[in-house]
């Protein structure tokens, strides 16, 4: 008797959402901004607004190529039917862009005014699809150096346009050395681990210093397993940090947690070194931190057949 068995099932990365040239996808390691929309769906109509996220994020995809790229994601541990928007831009300039869309883009128009619920079912466009002021955005944008104090001397990001100083922001890939091939970022993780934390207002440059660091660490023990981006919240709660923690799939936990017990001396280092100075008080990254403040979502990417969405494609 012969018996068969089928294929493991692996899980499609974000990058597998859009038809459009790899080279093309901006993403969390070189986009300039990422703004992330989160939005909580009515249970009855989780499908329907499954598909309305994939087919506008689609159609911006195509549309905006080297403006924005947008992906679709589900809270994997967390609360259900809550999607996440990561909106990878080229820079604030393109967002402005994408604000003439909205009165000028017909095809985006017809996207969003369609009726997508059964009539048997009340009908209705997209709005009916989400709670009422449950859609929420926060504009994230790479750290660098120079930003809150981090140092002494004028960064070479700094230019002078009509005599006054603008701020180059570097895309975070640049935040370490491992190479860009061998990163890992929002559109080739399996999982993508989002990690806020408040720091303190008088340790605010000392724990971007550790930040980093702790970055460069882990993506150095980490390669090919992880790699981990750090981003400042751009209009929102000052201060407030957020780690971009890319694994490979929910298993390379195992792997973050291996590096984390390990006695590996330059990663124990960031952990144990006095990063306060004396004059502050001297201390630990324990002390930088609003305490309870350090949380951690991990997000898996959409794909269809998920939560009975279609499953063609």
């Amino acid at each position: 008797m012969t018996t068969t068995s089928s294929p493991p099932f692996v899980l499609p990365t974000a990058q597998a959402q859009t038809s459009i040239d790899r080279a093309a996808i901006l993403h969390s390691g070189n986009a300039g901004v990422i703004v992330e929309r989160v939005g909580q769906l009515r249970a009855e109509f989780r499908s329907e607004a499954r598909q309305f996220a994939r087919e506008l994020s689609e159609y911006l995809n195509t549309n905006y190529a080297g403006i924005i790229t947008v992906f679709v994601y589900e809270e994997t541990f967390g609360t259900k039917d809550r999607l996440h928007w990561l909106m990878h831009l080229k820079s604030l300039h393109a967002y402005e862009t994408l604000i003439e869309m909205g009165s000028r883009d017909a095809g985006w128009r017809d996207i969003i005014m369609r009726q997508r619920i059964d009539p048997a079912r009340g009908g209705g466009t997209w709005d009916r699809m989400f709670l009422d002021g449950e859609l929420h955005e926060t504009v994230l944008i790479p750290s660098a150096f120079g930003m809150y104090g981090t140092s002494d001397e004028t960064p070479d990001s700094v230019r002078t346009t009509d005599g006054a100083a603008t701020f180059t922001v570097p895309t975070a890939q640049l935040q370490t050395d491992v190479p860009v091939e061998d990163q890992l970022n929002s559109a080739t993780c399996g999982i993508l681990m989002h990690r806020t934390g408040e720091l303190r207002y008088e340790f605010r440059a000392e724990g971007r210093a550790f930040a980093r660091a702790l970055c460069e660490s882990w993506n150095r023990a980490l390669a090919g397993h992880a790699t981990i981006y750090l981003y400042e919240e751009a209009f929102g709660r000052s201060d407030r940090i957020h780690h971009f923690i890319h694994l490979k799939s929910l298993s390379s936990y195992y792997t973050l947690m291996g590096v984390r017990a390990m006695s590996d001396p330059a990663t124990r280092e960031v952990f144990t070194r006095q990063w306060i100075p004396e004059e502050k008080g001297g201390g630990g990254w324990e002390r930088m931190f609003v305490q309870s403040s350090l949380s951690d979502l991990s997000l898996t990417p959409q794909h269809w057949g998920m939560y009975a969405t279609k499953t063609e494609r």
